[in-house]
């Protein structure tokens, strides 16, 4: 149907910023992405287990939190059939449409949300206006509402253009974990795509501005660690057990202190950390969830190798063991230098685009490159942008929300390049 989707680019964006879901629980999203989908008519369509491999999924939930959000999309009136493909977190689309000869060209967007409560506050706009998160404790804070939206969008109007070849859209889950990008590269198909798209909106830029290649992905690994000790009567025996609680504070500690690399930036935090069970008792268990991150994939595992060694040496000291799982990771990839010309350019003929920045840092990890890094292997090329969107507080944050004029200006941005790449592989 004609001009339909992006005649409805805010309602399909406020719908799924309503219905936020974590990491490979995105059933209710895929049903809709899927949905608009046949309404626009694809050639092929992947949902689900058809779309990536099982075997490579990093940060996968536990079963009953599966459940759980399965059964929401269930009552929510998902197609039982669709929950069958998806079933045990077996989230996300590929979807292909086919238009004569011509290069094989990707575009790969996130879907889920961040595990932060929305703001209800007079002066937010989801709340003032009735498209808050509907589910406590979740929401998008980071844009991937919008980013599914412009996909559709720019499917919707590559189809009804002169683009000569094939177009792959991606609708990737379970970004903000790092765990869908390996599994999606995985799937299969990625491996004939000559040109593929990535892109962010906001990150600081303002609506209107486009920065064409977004440089030096920060490679990232999620770590848990789990301290086990023994517990004891914290007044009568305190000397009685094996304090979890110290050797995880130590940890902690020490970690801040791993020396930096001089080749690069590197980071390490710890953001979580769960245990213990009264204030009179030695701590037996305590859990930390952390991350490192490195300037490049070697950077990012030096840090790794650090933090591991901290964390054995902290459970040593307070004769304690300690369990370290490697939950996810994203790599270092760089987008195609020519590739971004070519992205500058059309976008400077783009009217609602005021300013293009060749190149900037993204200052910040993505697991795409996993498709990125399938795509350069195979001898084509793939860039990361970013879109820019007036945002009036920070990513992840309670209060997020997007300038609604991006939505439009990522759909002609997007539709434009995938018709240059159509017509002229430069």
């Amino acid at each position: 149907m004609s001009h339909d989707v992006r005649n409805r680019l805010p309602s399909i964006r406020r719908a799924f910023h309503r219905h936020p879901e974590p990491g490979w629980c995105e059933f209710r999203t895929t049903a809709r992405i899927v949905e608009e989908l046949r309404r626009i008519g694809v050639d092929d369509l992947a949902i689900g287990r058809e779309a990536l491999s099982t075997e490579h999924r990093m940060a996968v939930p536990p079963s009953e939190t599966l459940a759980e959000w399965r059964d929401r999309a269930a009552e929510a009136g998902v197609d039982p059939a669709l929950l069958e493909l998806t079933d045990g977190g077996h989230t996300g689309v590929v979807a292909t449409v086919r238009n004569g000869e011509g290069p094989t060209v990707g575009l790969r967007v996130d879907m889920d949300g961040v595990s932060i409560p929305e703001s209800d506050a007079a002066g937010h706009r989801p709340a003032d206006e009735g498209f808050r998160s509907e589910h406590e404790g979740y929401m998008h804070a980071c844009g991937h509402d919008a980013h599914a939206t412009i996909a559709l969008g720019v499917l919707e109007a590559v189809t009804e253009s002169d683009f000569e070849g094939t177009f792959r859209l991606f609708f990737q889950p379970a970004e903000e974990v790092a765990g869908g990008g390996k599994p999606l590269a995985e799937g299969g198909y990625v491996d004939d795509v000559d040109e593929l798209l990535a892109f962010h909106l906001g990150l600081g830029r303002p609506t209107g501005t486009v920065v064409a290649n977004a440089t030096r992905p920060l490679a990232m690994a999620h770590i848990n660690a789990t301290f086990e000790g023994a517990s004891a009567h914290a007044g009568k025996e305190p000397s009685g057990g094996t304090n979890a609680m110290q050797a995880m504070t130590t940890a902690v500690q020490n970690a801040y202190g791993i020396a930096r690399h001089g080749d690069g930036l590197t980071r390490v935090n710890f953001g979580r950390v769960e245990g213990g069970s009264a204030s009179n008792v030695i701590a037996e268990e305590i859990t930390l969830d952390g991350e490192v991150r490195g300037e490049t994939t070697a950077l990012m595992e030096y840090m790794r190798t650090e933090l591991e060694r901290v964390l054995y040496a902290a459970a040593e000291l307070h004769e304690c063991d300690v369990v370290i799982r490697r939950i996810s990771e994203s790599i270092r990839v760089d987008g195609d230098p020519t590739l971004a010309d070519l992205v500058a350019g059309v976008a400077r003929t783009v009217p609602s685009i005021g300013e293009v920045v060749p190149e900037a840092p993204l200052e910040a990890s993505e697991d795409a490159t996993f498709l990125m890094d399938r795509v350069h292997r195979n001898g084509g090329r793939s860039l990361y942008f970013i879109v820019g969107a007036d945002h009036p507080t920070s990513h992840h944050t309670p209060t997020f929300d997007l300038d609604e004029r991006a939505l439009d200006v990522g759909v002609e941005l997007l539709t434009e390049v995938v018709s240059a790449l159509g017509a002229d592989r430069s």
